[in-house]
């Protein structure tokens, strides 16, 4: 089993004028284990970029239950997390290895379940959230946004700022071009885990 690697934090260039965007990925072990290590190598991103406690609580919190999903529920030996923000909003990504016939998602729970209450989880803390297939392999890539409580006062906050995914294997960068437009797999609630197949709805 492969080793997990350190979260390589990109961003802010030395003696840049303007704060860049910040991000972060790491790989691990597709392992009940990594779903501690996955919290941790988040918390300390985003305690150093500042954010407030429960921003920071909320957001392992979110990377913990995506973690969980893809290795209880994907034939995965490996999974990237990426993490990046632009002060107005935060994405947590979390891609794995396998593309199968059947997608996450969101289910009703009932009063006795013991379980399943993950991606509702999500929900409740995420202003946004969804699945799509990865460009960079053959697996899916399961993503949150969560709004900050209060705003980064080491950041300029630009609504208008898109997201750029981090490549698996690419090097880090420090000035990422805006996103493309991502046709995003969307969840909708369901009384059974990952049943059927979604639509795929366009997502900016």
């Amino acid at each position: 089993m492969a080793p997990p690697s350190s979260p390589q934090p990109l961003g802010r260039p030395p003696g840049s004028g303007r704060p860049a965007p910040r991000a972060g990925i790491f790989g691990l072990p597709a392992a009940p284990a990594s779903v501690g290590l996955a919290r941790g190598h988040v918390r300390g991103l985003l305690e150093d970029w500042d954010f407030d406690p429960e921003t920071c609580d909320n957001a392992v919190l979110v990377t913990s239950e995506l973690v969980t999903n893809a290795v209880m529920h994907t034939a995965s030996d490996r999974i990237v997390c990426r993490l990046r923000t632009d002060g107005d909003r935060i994405r947590i990504e979390v891609e794995d290895e396998s593309r199968g016939p059947t997608l996450p998602e969101q289910r009703i729970s009932r009063p006795d379940d013991q379980g399943g209450r993950g991606l509702m989880l999500v929900g409740v803390l995420s202003s946004d959230w969804g699945v799509r297939d990865s460009p960079y392999g053959p697996g899916r890539i399961v993503w949150a946004e969560l709004i900050p409580e209060g705003p980064d006062p080491d950041l300029d906050q630009d609504p208008a700022l898109g997201f750029t995914p981090v490549p698996t294997l690419a090097p880090a960068v420090t000035s990422p071009a805006p996103s493309a437009s991502v046709h995003d797999i969307r969840p909708v609630p369901h009384l059974a885990e990952g049943t059927h197949p979604h639509e795929p709805s366009a997502h900016p």
